[in-house]
């Protein structure tokens, strides 16, 4: 199809889609890119990923899917690769000149000040500006703070030439990625989307487009800025009540009193929303949403003291825990230095293969820092060498002679660990549960001394 999409009459667009002329490019073919490309491949649209790892798009050109953790695209990667309508390419000019729909997916982490770092879709902005067609749409994915489309991103793209202008010859939304790794597909396919742009009738052409490849509610908005405010007011909720319920763990551990007995008996209340505690907030998503919202607020001259009291809360939790193991060599009669640690579980999230801003990873440090020799076992990471500790094969060889185990990641498969077993292996069995895993009564039973955040 010739590049027109932001001429097209809402019937003309739903013709397009359904004779699959429609091209797309999406920038960024990662965690979430690669599984937002295979999609719109799926329904019979032509779709190239562009990426500025090679070693990644050769890896896709070759048939070789990357993203184990996400099984159900395996199958749609192979189908669309083979029927054509799927391939990747490090070139932004073909990829991009050619295309109807650009789509921008790529990461917006923070700089080492915990400020959001946007340089990624900076350079993209100046690429759109030199291939962009006329007529074509630009739809952001990427979760940036409200403002930045508008106010930044806009003008990169238009440039200084006069050869492009939002509204006038192409389009520019929001359409906020809504996506749970490990559950993409699920999550693409039953949760509504978020979209706003700088006009009523992009936002009805992205609606078409979304609705065409994912059976789902779209949630029209008024512009990209609070398409942007909604997506980043749901996960930072999730921040602010996850940091409640660190804080009253930490007390209700000096009471007594069981947190997750509490959170339990507290979802009969009909407006009470669960959240567990836990060894502290990672991932490429809620930590940096929250730094998104509170950069915002700097900007803006306004308070947000509650984000902030929350980021402190659960960037303290890995403190926490290493207390926990500390107090418990304490009373087994050791000291952390010269004791050994095996840390189960390094992902930010289970079952999932990201360590982005784990907070397994300052635990880890920590425990060098006060000594301790530590080892490492994650499922997803056998083999393998992460914050500079070669990963154990298994559990109870990497529990011979420690003096403590630590529960930092909630994997399934740690369900399965038998932990009489484990605590045999160990030179001093101590148990901390930093995820609610396992019951006091199941570890003592098991024969170790325990700690469980929370309990």
């Amino acid at each position: 199809m010739a590049s027109g999409m932001l001429r097209m009459g809402v019937g003309e667009v739903r013709a397009a889609l359904r004779s699959n002329s429609v091209a797309v490019c999406v920038v960024g073919v990662g965690r979430i890119g690669l599984p937002t490309a295979l999609s719109f491949a799926n329904k019979g649209l032509r779709v190239t990923g562009l990426d500025i790892d090679a070693g990644l798009v050769g890896r896709l050109n070759a048939g070789d899917y990357p993203l184990r953790d996400e099984p159900h695209y395996g199958r749609i990667f192979d189908l669309v690769l083979a029927e054509g309508r799927f391939s990747a390419t490090t070139d932004a000019g073909a990829a991009m000149s050619g295309a109807d729909v650009v789509l921008l997916s790529l990461p917006t982490p923070m700089d080492g000040g915990n400020v959001p770092d946007y340089s990624a879709l900076r350079d993209v902005g100046a690429q759109l500006n030199r291939f962009l067609p006329e007529g074509s749409l630009v739809i952001v994915e990427s979760t940036v703070e409200p403002g930045f489309i508008e106010d930044e991103l806009v003008g990169i793209i238009e440039g200084s030439d006069g050869r492009l202008e939002a509204g006038r010859n192409f389009g520019i939304g929001a359409c906020p990625e809504n996506a749970n790794p490990g559950e993409i597909l699920e999550y693409t396919n039953t949760r509504p989307r978020l979209v706003g742009s700088i006009s009523a009738e992009v936002t009805g052409i992205i609606s078409e487009l979304y609705q065409h490849v994912f059976p789902v509610k779209m949630i029209r908005l008024a512009d990209c800025k609070t398409a942007n405010a909604v997506k980043l007011t749901g996960n930072v909720f999730r921040d602010v009540n996850i940091a409640f319920v660190n804080e009253l763990s930490m007390m209700f551990e000096k009471m007594g009193i069981d947190t997750y007995e509490v959170i339990e008996a507290a979802k009969a209340k009909r407006m009470f929303l669960a959240h567990d505690p836990g060894a502290g907030v990672g991932g490429p998503c809620i930590p940096v949403n929250s730094y998104q919202l509170l950069n915002s607020a700097r900007s803006t001259s306004s308070s947000l003291g509650v984000i902030e009291a929350a980021r402190r809360t659960n960037e303290g939790m890995p403190s926490h825990v290493i207390r926990l193991v500390e107090d418990a060599l304490g009373e087994a009669g050791r000291d952390l230095a010269g004791s050994a640690v095996l840390v189960l579980g390094v992902t930010y999230k289970p079952d999932v293969r990201d360590i982005q801003l784990t907070p397994a990873e300052p635990i880890v440090d920590g425990l060098r820092e006060g000594g301790s020799a530590v080892r490492v076992f994650d499922p997803l990471f056998r083999g393998e060498e992460v914050f500079g500790v070669a990963v154990e094969d298994g559990p109870y060889g990497g529990a011979e002679g420690c003096d403590c185990a630590v529960i930092v990641t909630n994997h399934s498969e740690f369900s399965h660990i038998d932990l009489a077993r484990l605590a045999s292996s160990m030179r001093t069995p101590i148990l901390v549960d930093a995820r609610g895993r396992v019951s006091r009564a199941e570890a003592e039973r098991a024969g170790f001394s325990f700690r469980g955040l929370g309990r």
